[in-house]
């Protein structure tokens, strides 16, 4: 059975920070390397994604792989075979990595019990996203030097929100206060530090992670619409002022309701510095599992 990556919890603070290594070494490199040269990458998705899917793909293929990507309505599960036996017949053909997206928590952690295949969760409901987590804390870091001390909000849909899960115990472990903002009904349960309003907390804040808010896993309607929640929680300039805040977003970004069209295309904001590092960050997870 190999290593693999199907939450955050997968990795020591140590293991992050040798990715963190990698990551920053492939930064600025243009040429194809061959790191990963002879090794096999499936892709699996049972969710949309632009970024997270063409993230892999890019990494594993700068390092050299072969990358294959399994088209869900085409493939024998559209003929009703189990994923489980979509896996395993994906690990029985040599693949040395299959990257898994799924709308169901669990299901990376379920086949990485049967495959030899490595496993990494692309997403899993509103369970566990650890590549983006990692690429946030890397972008954060490339910012500052340590995120200890640093006050971050994450703010919107966090209740059913895989990157909030992973982003509030990877910025938590490296030293971060994460504190919570939104709605009551987007608000999870547990030992947080909470607000409704942005307002609150604005003058104590370092970094805002703003969220999506994902209404196709709200099984009945939480928000009169979308705009209404932009009158509320919308990162705007009027909210930030002049004070050095950076803003994060793991996209897709609603415009002028998670945050304004004059943020979005400000210095403050980091969107476009995580989808580029999200390429070499998922070149070090690779790295670091297949290539080590």
């Amino acid at each position: 059975m190999g290593r693999h990556l199907t939450s955050i919890a997968d990795l020591t603070n140590r293991e992050v920070i040798e990715i963190f290594q990698y990551a920053r070494s492939y930064l600025d490199r243009s040429e194809k390397l061959e790191e990963l040269k002879g090794r096999t990458v499936i892709t699996v998705f049972f969710e949309n994604s632009t970024r997270t899917r063409s993230s892999f793909e890019m990494a594993a293929k700068k390092l050299g792989a072969e990358v294959i990507n399994l088209d869900i309505a085409r493939s024998s599960t559209a003929k009703g075979e189990t994923l489980f036996d979509t896996a395993v017949n994906l690990d029985a053909m040599g693949a040395d990595a299959i990257i898994v997206r799924h709308p169901s928590a669990g299901v990376p952690q379920f086949l990485s019990r049967y495959v030899r295949s490595v496993i990494i969760n692309a997403g899993d409901g509103a369970h566990q996203h650890p590549t983006q987590a990692l690429l946030d804390l890397f972008t954060l870091l490339q910012r500052w030097e340590s995120v200890e001390g640093r006050k971050i909000a994450i703010v919107g849909d966090i209740r059913n929100s895989r990157v909030a899960n992973s982003n509030i115990q990877l910025l938590t472990r490296f030293g971060a206060e994460v504190i919570l903002v939104g709605p009551p009904q987007f608000l999870p349960t547990g030992n947080y530090r909470k607000h409704y309003r942005l307002e609150e907390v604005i003058d104590q804040l370092d970094a805002i992670m703003a969220l999506r808010t994902q209404t196709e896993r709200h099984k009945t309607p939480t928000i009169a619409s979308l705009h209404d929640y932009g009158v509320l929680f919308k990162i705007s300039s009027r909210l930030i002022g002049e004070r050095d805040i950076l803003i994060l977003h793991p996209g897709p970004v609603h415009r002028n309701v998670d945050i304004a069209d004059e943020v979005l295309n400000s210095d403050h904001s980091l969107v476009l510095e995580q989808v580029r590092n999200g390429v070499a960050v998922r070149m070090g997870i690779l790295k670091f599992l297949l290539g080590r």
